[in-house]
């Protein structure tokens, strides 16, 4: 399954602490909302969630040239795939690679996900 998605909040941003504990920010709220609009719309329904063992490739395209780290974006991406329903929980993905595409006005995560094989490299 391939799906474009925003550009994520980093972890940094997608988290907020209150009196009540830890919540995700407003930022994160709105991030998960649109890309669950996103999905929908590429996949024109809310699918099955996909049960098996995962491998994930990501292609994080940013906005803009600032430094950032490439491993604090995953958290919010995975978020907003298991409450769209792509999978029943996050914790099925046994491999993931990451990566850096150039800067994209308005940024963009690709996603590539399939069924885990272990051996496979």
């Amino acid at each position: 399954m391939r799906l474009t998605l925003p550009f994520p909040p980093s972890v940094n941003g997608y988290w907020r602490s209150t009196r009540k504990g830890v919540l995700i920010s407003e930022r994160g709220r709105i991030f998960r909302s649109n890309a669950l609009a996103s999905i929908y719309q590429q996949l024109r329904c809310r699918p099955p969630a996909l049960l098996t063992e995962l491998e994930v490739h990501l292609v994080l395209f940013p906005p803009s040239r600032a430094k950032r780290d490439l491993d604090n974006f995953q958290k919010a991406l995975f978020d907003g795939l298991t409450h769209a329903g792509i999978w029943k929980d996050d914790s099925q993905v046994k491999r993931m690679t990451v990566e850096w595409g150039p800067v994209t006005k308005g940024g963009k995560a690709e996603i590539n996900i399939s069924t885990f094989s272990v051996g496979e490299v």
